[in-house]
């Protein structure tokens, strides 16, 4: 397996809107995960330090995009 260079695009506070930005990605097409130390959910206070969205360096402009449109932004299909 090849070596993958991983960035950051965004930093969370807690753990819902983590999960709704790593959906988004997800819907979108870009693979991304989630980075957080609080010993495998049993400490979730150490979450102070955030949580990291990670996505490969390629893809990092494509997912800030994603992340960056507004929800109630019109589609493109939208007449």
């Amino acid at each position: 397996m090849a070596d993958v260079d991983l960035v950051s695009v965004r930093t969370f506070l807690n753990n819902m809107e983590a999960e709704l930005a790593l959906s988004a990605l997800e819907a979108a097409g870009i693979h991304a995960l989630l980075r957080r130390d609080d010993c495998g959910g049993v400490r979730p206070s150490l979450w102070l330090s955030g949580i990291d969205l990670l996505v490969r360096s390629e893809d990092a402009a494509d997912a800030a995009a994603v992340l960056d449109t507004p929800i109630d932004a019109p589609d493109a299909t939208d007449g």
